[in-house]
């Protein structure tokens, strides 16, 4: 395989009409480049406060085998690959003067291609501590019976509070990124559909996103309630609540992110009909 079987462009756009039906294929293992395809075709790389963004095809034999994105000075990520695929992505963009703060992608592409770009370029590359599992949705099992409570998903009006409650979310996560008014509009957050969970008095408990319905997919992203009121259903019951949202929105597949680290989180996702689809890792790289 040869490194310029790689074509790389800047153009979301050209990017979409080369891979989009490849990307589409497969969307949930194809879920974040398609994911920040949709969100820098609707506000664009400047929203975001990046570098000019860069995008990938990998095409031998008259047909779409891989992609990849990067919105600099983010990490690139690829679709699966093979190593021999690692390996000539690996050398295009060595060939090119990239340089790379880390790889983020399903975990057998995220070593090979580790390793590839330690061979090309010398980095010496680190695994992150925290590894993900993406989950895809079978039958949805909501629990039963839930806590005592409703849902109210968040509209406009609700800004503030739902800016309060991403803020708590990524602080927990160890996500840095600043969330106010003034910048909302350039982060991940602000093209996602809250629900919140809340007791009979109207107490919220916890809340979880969605992204909007993209290559017939929707990731449930944010699932968070305050470290006091864990351990009472109330996570469990509002994620039930948005799984339900996206399917009657037309997503063929449901799919989310959930730390392996943490067995409660891992259970409950497992109980409402989620099944681990692969593992995710990301590597950082120093210089070489």
């Amino acid at each position: 395989m040869r490194p310029d079987d790689w074509h790389l462009t800047d153009d979301v756009d050209a990017f979409l009409a080369r891979a989009g039906d490849f990307l589409r294929s497969r969307p949930g293992r194809h879920v974040m480049t398609l994911t920040w395809a949709a969100r820098l075709r609707a506000r664009g790389a400047e929203a975001f406060g990046t570098g000019t963004p860069v995008f990938g095809v990998l095409e031998y034999g008259g047909e779409v085998r891989a992609a990849f994105h990067r919105l600099p000075p983010r990490a690139l990520v690829p679709t699966p690959l093979t190593p021999g695929q690692a390996d000539a992505l690996a050398a295009r963009l060595a060939a090119l003067g990239h340089r790379l703060p880390s790889v983020s992608a399903d975990h057998a592409t995220a070593t090979a291609f580790a390793e590839a770009w330690r061979r090309r370029t010398g980095a010496t590359p680190v695994i992150r501590g925290t590894r993900l599992c993406l989950y895809r949705l079978g039958t949805l099992t909501p629990p039963d019976p839930p806590p005592a409570g409703r849902s109210r998903v968040l509209g406009e009006r609700d800004l503030a509070e739902t800016m309060r409650w991403c803020g708590e979310f990524a602080a927990a996560v160890g996500e840095a990124v600043r969330i106010d008014a003034r910048s909302w509009s350039g982060t991940r957050f602000a093209d996602k559909r809250y629900t919140l969970w809340e007791t009979p008095d109207g107490t919220p408990v916890s809340v979880a996103g969605m992204n909007p319905l993209t290559g017939g997919q929707i990731q449930v992203d944010v699932v968070y309630t305050p470290a006091p009121l864990r351990g009472r259903g109330y996570a469990a019951a509002v994620t039930a609540e948005v799984s339900r949202a996206a399917l009657a929105a037309g997503a063929r597949d449901v799919v989310l992110f959930a730390d392996r680290s943490n067995p409660t989180s891992n259970a409950l996702y497992q109980r409402l009909g989620y099944r681990p689809l692969t593992d995710w890792s990301a590597y950082d790289f120093t210089a070489g």
